[in-house]
């Protein structure tokens, strides 16, 4: 994904607070969205079979790190969009916005 593309197909309105993601944009995160979820039902089937506790575990290893790769996409989606629109416009709240969201993806 192109970084000039993630930066112009994606904006707040600040009332309204609501992104505009490109056709190309939303494919890509509901395909990635669409294997995580076939992964977490691959997960419960592990379990329904009893499967080895360890292997369960590495599939949920798997699972979490695809989860952070679409945290990881959106954030700088947002940050190259949203968050520098909205500081720009003299939104200082934003910032701390940010932060927040930031320490809960990282926890």
């Amino acid at each position: 994904m192109e970084k000039q593309q993630i930066e112009k197909e994606s904006c707040s309105v600040h009332q309204v607070r609501k992104s505009h993601h490109s056709e190309k944009i939303k494919k890509n995160l509901m395909n990635r969205l669409n294997r995580i979820e076939g992964q977490v039902r691959g997960v419960k089937g592990l379990i329904e079979k009893d499967t080895y506790c360890d292997d369960v575990l590495n599939q949920i290893a798997s699972i979490q790190s695809s989860l952070n790769s679409v945290g990881k996409l959106l954030l700088e989606h947002h940050m190259k969009s949203c968050v520098i629109e909205r500081f720009q416009e003299g939104d200082q709240e934003v910032i701390d916005e940010l932060l927040t969201t930031m320490h809960k993806l990282m926890k």
